[in-house]
C-alpha cells in the first residue's frame, strides 16, 4: 500500500492508519529528515523480527536505531549520560543525527539479547514524529538502501514501493527524500566521536 502524506500538513487519519499497522507488527517505509527508512514498532517483537529478516539478519544482531519524539523519550532506553552528551543531544535534536548511547537493560529485553548500545534519532520531520506520538513509544528503524552501488539510497517512494511491495505493508509517499544519511556520533565512551559524517554538522 502506498499512502500519500504531505510533510507540511500531515493528515492525522492517515498517520493513525500507519501507526496501527506498526502497532500490529507491520513494516512501513517512512520519510525522515535524511533518507527513507524501514520502520516498525519497538513494542511488537514479531514486527522487529520481520524487519530483521527483511535486512537478512537475526534480531539479536541487528543495529537498528530508535526514532523518538523528543529527549524525554530517550531516558527510558539508555543509561544515565554525562552532561556534555546530554548537551550535545539537546543542541542536535531534532535533526539529522544518530547518537550511539549506552543502552539499559530494557533495550536488551526488547531485542532479546545482551545489547549494550543503541542508536537514537529524533528526526526533524513532522510525519515521523507524529507517528511516534500516535504510537506512544519509539519506532525501530533502519535505512532503505539501493541495490545500485553508485546510488546508495533510494529517494523515490514510488520506486521503493515497487521494489518492496511484497515485503512490507505500507510506504508513505512524502515526496522525494534526500540521498544523504544522518551523521552518526558514538557517545559510549563519554566523549563525542563522529564515526560517519552525514547531513548533520555537530556543534559542541
Amino acid at each position: 500500500m502506498l499512502i500519500e502524506i504531505p510533510g507540511n500538513n500531515p493528515d492525522h487519519r492517515k498517520i493513525k492508519e500507519v501507526a496501527d499497522i506498526l502497532r500490529n507488527g507491520g513494516i512501513a517505509v517512512i520519510p525522515t529528515d535524511t533518507i527513507y527508512a524501514f520502520a516498525t514498532s519497538l513494542m511488537n517483537k514479531k514486527g522487529m523480527e520481520k524487519l530483521a529478516k527483511l535486512k537478512g539478519i537475526k534480531l539479536k544482531n541487528a543495529q537498528f536505531s530508535l526514532i523518538c519524539d523528543d529527549l524525554s523519550d530517550i531516558a527510558a532506553y539508555t543509561k544515565p549520560m554525562e552532561r556534555n552528551i546530554f548537551r550535545a543531544l539537546k543542541n542536535a535534536f531534532p535533526g539529522p543525527f544518530t547518537f550511539i548511547l549506552n543502552a539499559n537493560t530494557h533495550v536488551s529485553k526488547l531485542f532479546g539479547t545482551n545489547k549494550k548500545e543503541v542508536g537514537i534519532r529524533v528526526p526533524d520531520h513532522p510525519i515521523t514524529r507524529e507517528i511516534v506520538k500516535e504510537l506512544g513509544h519509539p519506532i525501530v528503524s533502519t535505512s532503505v538502501h539501493d541495490d545500485d552501488k553508485i546510488r546508495l539510497y533510494t529517494t523515490d517512494p514510488e520506486s521503493i514501493f515497487q521494489n518492496y511491495e511484497n515485503d512490507i505493508d505500507v510506504v508513505i509517499d512524502s515526496g522525494y527524500g534526500k540521498n544523504q544519511a544522518s551523521t552518526i556520533v558514538d557517545c559510549t565512551s563519554g566523549d563525542l566521536q563522529i564515526i560517519r559524517q552525514g547531513m548533520g554538522i555537530l556543534n559542541n
